[in-house]
């Protein structure tokens, strides 16, 4: 059985061309020359950022035509996957450098993208929250986050060094947004290293 089409919020996602703002402030935090994980990649935007930036790009989503041209270009391994049929979590015990998710909302998957993490792993989510029905889709609460929720995710996890939650009117997808980077540093007692934070430009 064919997959159903995607909504058509996703639709116009898949013609978004410009990394989010949000990952391109916080990507110094990511190892140098290390693996990201794209999960629910898309068109492939920011398989094409990462992999520029010199990282070795893997990118997950359930329709990988439009990311195919980036395996041979910016050598990504493009992997096809329904992240929401029920199946076991396709990269299996595989660790990343950074996990990056945009516009995307699957809770089932939360501790999986935690477990994705290598050891000081950075973690870039940035998806529409509640509010945003009132501006554009997607408007259904399945695919919006509640306040704090990112928060939430991390807590007693992660050290998180930045989260924002509120309506953002730039770029390409505006909308009520919420947004988090954090950190997979936490020890066993006593408080993580405090990270740079990369400038505002």
């Amino acid at each position: 059985m064919s997959n159903p089409p995607p909504p058509k919020h996703a639709s116009r996602h898949l013609g978004m061309v410009e990394p989010a703002a949000w990952f391109q402030r916080f990507q110094p935090l990511i190892a140098s020359g290390g693996t990201v994980l794209d999960v629910a990649a898309g068109g492939g935007r920011h398989v094409r950022f990462f992999a520029d930036l010199g990282h070795r790009v893997t990118a997950v989503d359930r329709n990988t035509a439009p990311l195919q041209t980036f395996h041979e270009s910016h050598n990504a391994e493009i992997i096809e996957a329904d992240l929401e049929d029920g199946a076991a979590w396709p990269l299996g015990e595989q660790q990343f450098d950074a996990v990056v998710v945009c516009n995307y909302l699957f809770r089932p998957l939360f501790d999986d993208l935690i477990g994705a993490l290598a050891p000081g792993g950075v973690l870039l989510y940035e998806t529409f929250a509640r509010g945003n029905e009132v501006y554009n889709r997607p408007r259904n609460p399945d695919h919006l986050l509640k306040s704090g929720e990112l928060l939430a995710l991390v807590k007693d996890r992660l050290q998180v060094v930045a989260y924002a939650h509120g309506i953002v009117e730039t770029g390409e997808c505006p909308g009520v947004k919420q947004m988090i980077c954090a950190v997979n540093n936490l020890p066993l007692d006593g408080e993580p290293a405090p990270k740079r934070l990369p400038e505002i430009t």
